[in-house]
């Protein structure tokens, strides 16, 4: 069983290697405007890992670098994140059909806590969706901080 999982895996991030493109919403923090972004990845896979890189920008009022790296053991994943502007966090999950959901381990505190949730959705043939989740602290509500929405090249 073990090797129809890891053949399963290794399927599922070859599907995920390539150039992306697309567009999106972000925001910083939990209670600020959301910015409407433009973004570019390159996404590099082996049989056990996935390195997701690029560049999401609106106009001239923001632009960031992302990453994403993770290796697999099993339908398990973990790696790092830096993209929040707090530095490397580090990433945990699993996968579960198309999507790798994984909790978030901040750097230090974002939205008044170091947690939340981040989702790599493969979505049809040819795109791909990149959501977190954080929690208001005001209210206790979950909050989409980020949702980006790629297309293969």
């Amino acid at each position: 069983m073990a090797g129809a999982a890891c053949a399963d895996e290794t399927a599922f991030l070859k599907s995920l290697s390539g150039n992306w493109s697309g567009k999106g919403a972000v925001k910083v923090r939990v209670d600020a405007p959301t910015f409407n972004v433009t973004c570019n990845f390159k996404s590099d896979t082996s049989a056990t890992s996935l390195a997701l890189n690029g560049r999401c920008t609106s106009l001239a009022i923001f632009s960031r670098s992302i990453s994403a790296n993770l290796k697999t053991q099993g339908s398990s994943y973990s790696g790092s994140y830096v993209g929040a502007g707090t530095g490397t966090a580090g990433l945990a999950g699993k996968r579960g059909g198309d999507a790798i959901k994984l909790a978030i381990r901040w750097a230090k505190e974002v939205n008044g806590d170091r947690q939340a949730q981040m989702t790599i959705e493969k979505i049809g043939a040819s795109g791909m969706r990149l959501t977190t989740i954080d929690t208001d602290p005001s209210s206790g509500k979950a909050v989409v901080t980020s949702r980006i929405d790629l297309h293969r090249l």
